[in-house]
Order: structure tokens, then sequence, then C-alpha cells
């Protein structure tokens, strides 16, 4: 399925006249290969997501919780935080709406998590990395998880709920489906399919073009170390023998804010140039979860403690999976 990228990038660079072997050709090549695979997975994976998530309430996720185990809540909070938002700010409104809808608030801090921590799309991209493959992106997946249930049932064991803001969470108000896909009677099965097809084109199109500028300056940045960055550096800075790597890279995300599409070409670049699995995932994760606009736009709704044990918790995860990541593969 990568091949085709990679046949592209190979025609861009003999059009170009430029040599693969060459500093620039290897950063005109990595960028060419990068841009086209990472705008079609994105418009394709956005598309098919936002079919499902025209259909997603919280009402309706609330109903469908009612009666069950609050394991259970949390793995669904999971799975919705995976294939719903793309960035921690997307994930925000879908959380304080979760939570004055009346859900309970370990599974919306589930869902938190794990929306900006584990991404589609971040999964996909792994896969067709030469230096990653299948297991990089399930353990990716698998460890980004474990780390959002967690999170959750800790946020539940201790009571974490106290620390939201007084009245941070007005009620929803019921109202009527107004969404394309939900008319009944008057609207024919074909013309409802009709609309969400235009809803799903138009939503992956617009978030594609949201997400245009950060894919841009990753890919640059990515090119630019994959073509001109000796690989000793990275391996004196970052490699496996330096005990403070993972931990430089659990916070190091912290002053940034990305979406994965964006750090993903990094990402690339590094693990290209030799940076350990672990130590690479982490970077990711941090990158996407533990950014400064994140935690300033969750003071809205929660309490400065709260914040603090939510940034701890996933970076103490970070550290113990970057370790465990780097010793044993």
């Amino acid at each position: 399925m990568f091949d085709m990228f990679t046949r592209f990038a190979d025609w861009g660079v003999t059009l170009l006249g430029v040599s693969k072997t060459t500093a620039f050709g290897a950063s005109v090549h990595f960028f060419l290969e990068d841009f086209t695979k990472i705008i079609v997975l994105i418009y394709v994976l956005i598309f098919t997501v936002s079919l499902f998530r025209s259909q997603l309430s919280a009402e309706k996720v609330k109903a469908y919780l009612s009666g069950k185990s609050r394991w259970y809540g949390y793995v669904l909070a999971v799975i919705l935080g995976i294939v719903t938002p793309f960035c921690s700010c997307s994930s925000i409104p879908l959380f304080i709406g979760f939570m004055a809808a009346g859900i309970p608030f370990g599974v919306t801090m589930a869902f938190l998590i794990s929306s900006p921590l584990v991404s589609e799309i971040a999964a996909v991209l792994l896969v067709g990395t030469p230096e990653a493959g299948w297991l990089a992106a399930g353990i990716y997946v698998l460890s980004g998880c474990l780390i959002s249930v967690l999170g959750g049932y800790l946020c539940d064991r201790f009571r974490l709920v106290r620390w939201i803001q007084p009245d941070a969470f007005v009620p929803e108000k019921k109202s009527s489906p107004c969404c394309c896909c939900c008319g009944k009677g008057r609207k024919s099965r074909i013309f409802r399919i009709k609309e969400l097809l235009k809803y799903a084109h138009s939503y992956a199109w617009n978030t594609l073009c949201e997400l245009f500028w950060y894919i841009l300056a990753g890919l640059l940045v990515g090119a630019f170390i994959h073509g001109y960055v000796p690989q000793t550096f990275f391996a004196d800075w970052l490699g496996r023998r330096n005990w403070y790597a993972v931990p430089l890279a659990s916070v190091a995300g912290a002053p940034l804010y990305a979406s994965h599409a964006g750090v993903i070409p990094v990402i690339q670049s590094l693990m290209g140039k030799g940076v350990p699995l672990g130590t690479a995932l982490v970077l990711l994760m941090s990158i996407t979860a533990l950014s400064l606009p994140e935690m300033i736009m969750l003071n809205r709704v929660l309490k400065w403690k709260l914040i603090g044990c939510f940034c701890a918790f996933l970076i103490i995860s970070f550290i113990i999976t970057g370790y465990l990541l780097n010793m044993f593969i």
C-alpha cells in the first residue's frame, strides 16, 4: 500500500534532477513521500471516522452506558477518544459535553486522555514507517489505551471529581435531531446517504485544511533532520545509553502544540536516525497529550490541582512506558 507513495517520491526527485544520495535529495524524497502519504491517509481516515462521528452525541453515550459496569465505560470512552477528535483542543468541547450530560467523571477523563494521546492516523503512519511497522503501531495504541483506562480509574478511585471548577458544566438541553442523517419519513434513504457523504467530505476537507500548516511544519522539520542532521547527534543525546533521554522526551512536548499528523514526520526522522522506539513514542505522546494550550483550556473546567495530577500521571506513565520499551525492544 505504501509503496505507491515511495514510487511517487522517486519520480519526484528524478523529475527535479536530484539524487537521493545527497542530503538535499534525501530531504526532498522524504518530504514528497510523507506529504502525499499523510494527505491521502488523513482524508480517507477522517472521512470514514466522520461517518461514525455524525451519529455520536453525549446523550446517546450516556444511554448506552446506563446499567453497564464502570470498566466497560472506561474502555468505551477510550475507543471514542481514539476515533473522534484529532487534537487536544478539539477534544475538550466533547469532554465538557459528556460531563454536562452526566456521564461519570472517570469515564470522561479516560476519554480526555485517550483523545489526543492515541490517534488512528498516527497508528497507520507508524505502520508505514520502515523503522517502526506493525509492532510500533500496536505498542503505541495498546500503551495509550492502558494509560487512559488507568487514568480514568484513578480519577474515580481517589474521587478527583471534587477538583472540578464550580458550575463548570451546564446540563445540556435536549433537542430534536437536526443532523442530515437523522431525518425520518420525509427524506428517502438515498437522500440521507447522500447528505451523510456530503457531510463526511466537508468535515474531512475542512479538518485537512486546518491541519495543513501543522503538517507542513512537521514535514519541513522532519525532512531537515532526515537529510542534514548526523545520526551520531541523536545517538549521543537520545540514545539508549543516556538515562535522561526518556524523562527529557516525556516533558519536551509540553511547550508545544501540534497534531499527530504534524508530529509523525519528526518522529519518523528521529527513528530513522537511531532514536530508540520507546523514546520516540514518548516524545510523540508528550507533544500531543501534554501541550500547554490544552492545560490552559482545561483550567476553564478543572482546578489546577487536578490539572497538576493529570500532568504528573501522564509524565510518570510515559517515562515507565519509554523505559520498558527501550529495555525489551
